[in-house]
């Protein structure tokens, strides 16, 4: 990722996440609840590329996952939501480990108050201070929600990030 232009990670992004959400949006629910498939190997089959897009464009797992999850090893909502999330610990990790080494004596970054590498350590802090409070929020508020009520919040969210990195709502003059 460090060595393709930033709009065209800003494309695949919104691109990827768009495609995402319309796999989501047109999947057909199951006629009857289908038990989550329990191997690891088809696990780590969708791992890898999953682990190598996310890298790539920088989304942290949870949009191509959720997904993944859902639509092809028949985890129930919450359940992939949450295991998402726990992935997420270790896949961002091994990402900013990557950028790090990867910014590392780039000429125009050495000049950054407070990065190493790619990574602002300031907005880093302020960002996770404020994401980890309100990820307990939102994870209470999942729970609350029904399991198809919380399936079309996520598929409208991938949808406003998608065509909003795809440039669709500044090209329609749209102040969203």
């Amino acid at each position: 990722a460090t060595h393709l232009p930033g709009a065209a990670l800003k494309i695949a992004f919104g691109a990827t996440i768009l495609l995402a959400g319309i796999r989501m949006l047109t999947a057909k629910a199951p006629e009857i609840e289908q038990e989550a498939k329990d191997n690891p190997w088809l696990w780590a089959a969708w791992a890898i590329p999953i682990g190598m897009v996310t890298g790539i464009i920088g989304v942290g797992g949870g949009v191509l996952m959720i997904p993944v999850m859902v639509l092809t090893l028949r985890f129930k909502m919450h359940n992939a939501i949450a295991t998402s999330l726990a992935v997420m610990l270790f896949t961002s990790t091994g990402g900013v480990i990557g950028y790090i080494i990867n910014g590392l004596g780039v000429p125009q970054l050495q000049d950054l108050a407070y990065t190493i590498g790619y990574v602002n350590l300031t907005s880093w802090l302020l960002l996770a201070v404020t994401s980890v409070g309100m990820a307990q929020i939102g994870a209470i508020t999942a729970h609350k929600l029904p399991a198809k009520q919380l399936r079309y919040i996520f598929i409208a969210v991938m949808f406003y990030m998608g065509l909003k990195m795809l440039g669709v709502f500044d090209w329609l003059g749209w102040p969203i």
